[in-house]
């Protein structure tokens, strides 16, 4: 059996898709294609696009979902490892930007691959697998509420 070793560091850009429903906040979780675990919407850069117009583009072709970027910078940053088809092993630094989310299309280009599910913050930090996005979902949230203007906290999830 091969051994598995290293293989430099890349780096990808994440969206945390959130709405206001009845007063209450939601985000959104898909499901990793591979490995079927609880994720946020991510990807690599995009020659020609900037980090923030990448997160929205992965939240659409991933989720489905329409929003904007809140805030000019990431929000954060998380570190995950994924296993390669060669046995070796690539460690990622993921750019997280807050997605404030309008609505969700009936369809999506990644649609049949992935699972989607609204939870609250405190909820999808118990169901990803990654400790640095856990304590990214569970640290963005207290200081949301300042960035969110008011109509988006009066907002409804589409049904």
């Amino acid at each position: 059996m091969a051994k598995s070793t290293h293989h430099g560091t890349g780096e990808q850009i994440a969206a945390l898709p959130f709405m206001i429903e009845g007063g209450n906040l939601q985000i959104l979780l898909i499901t990793s294609r591979e490995t079927r675990r609880w994720v946020i919407p991510k990807g690599g850069r995009i020659r020609g696009l900037r980090p923030r117009d990448v997160a929205v583009r992965e939240a659409f072709e991933e989720a489905g979902l329409v929003g904007r970027i809140v805030g000019k910078r990431p929000i954060g940053s998380y570190h995950y490892s994924k296993k390669l088809a060669d046995n070796q092993e690539r460690l990622y630094r993921v750019k997280v930007f807050l997605l404030s989310v309008d609505h969700q299309e009936e369809d999506w280009p990644e649609k049949e691959q992935r699972k989607c599910q609204w939870v609250t913050p405190q909820q999808a930090a118990h169901m990803v697998d990654e400790g640095g996005l856990a304590e990214l979902l569970q640290a963005a949230f207290p200081a949301v509420q300042f960035q969110i203007p008011e109509q988006a906290r009066r907002r409804r999830l589409p049904r």
